[in-house]
């Protein structure tokens, strides 16, 4: 029926002829078969597995778990719970009974009528010597707070009394040896002893400047063979320009 519709299209849509229509179907048929013989067996693979996979897992796959699963409990499981209740239970029962009679009750019995008896008696025993060293020790420490605060009082006193002492039998008599002794044979030294000394001192190192000063221009000139420079002559000796020469214009001869 679609053919027919499909050919009665195409005869009178604009354009078209029968031909043009038979052409198109031909092609379709050919295309279709084509495909039927390509896609059937595909299909029929596909459908195989399918039987196949729903079959090994109803008659395999479960099976084989349930049988694993049982052996797991049989297994495991059991000896597990088994071990469990008439092992692991049993013995911490008999742990526990155990600690309650042989270690909590002898310590219960040894906290009862030992340990509390003797503790007992020795603060029986102690309490007397613990009131008595109490009373020593606050007799002791009352004792030395009394001393400490006398030794304060000594030592104010003490000091007061070197205060007092200090200045007639040192302060003074350091103050006039100082004073009438010590001063003037300080300014004696100094007027006398330091200040000569010191221009003795300063002369020295002048006169060894210029020896050293004298001796540098000597060296150099040797070095250089340059004429060396004029120097003045000490205090009292007759100057070179001062001669009497007959080349001189200072000369008495050419004097006017």
């Amino acid at each position: 029926m679609d053919g027919t519709r499909d050919r009665a299209s195409g005869a009178s849509g604009p354009g078209g002829g029968a031909g043009e229509g038979c052409l198109v179907g031909a092609a379709r048929l050919v295309l279709r078969g084509v495909v039927v013989v390509v896609v059937v067996p595909v299909r029929m693979v596909w459908d195989a597995l399918v039987v196949v996979g729903r079959s090994v897992g109803a008659w395999v796959l479960r099976p084989l778990g349930r049988a694993l699963l049982w052996l797991l409990r049989v297994l495991v499981a059991v000896p597990l719970e088994l071990l469990w209740r008439y092992v692991v239970v049993p013995l911490a029962r008999v742990l526990g009974w155990l600690l309650r009679y042989l270690v909590l009750v002898p310590a219960r019995w040894l906290y009862a009528y030992v340990l509390a008896p003797l503790g007992r008696g020795l603060t029986w025993l102690l309490a007397p010597v613990g009131r008595a060293l109490l009373v020593v020790l606050a007799e002791v420490a009352d004792a030395l707070g009394y001393g400490w605060r006398i030794a304060g009082r000594v030592s104010r006193a003490v000091g007061r009394l070197l205060g007092t002492l200090f200045r007639p039998l040192v302060a003074e008599p350091a103050r006039w040896v100082h004073r009438t002794v010590l001063t003037p044979v300080g300014h004696v030294l100094r007027d006398l002893v330091l200040r000569p000394v010191g221009r003795i001192a300063r002369r020295a190192l002048d006169t060894a400047r210029e020896a050293v000063r004298q001796a540098r221009s000597d060296v150099r000139r040797a070095l250089s063979g340059a004429p060396g420079r004029r120097t003045d002559p000490p205090p009292g000796e007759p100057s070179e320009l001062g001669t009497r020469t007959l080349d001189g214009s200072t000369t008495a001869l050419t004097k006017d």
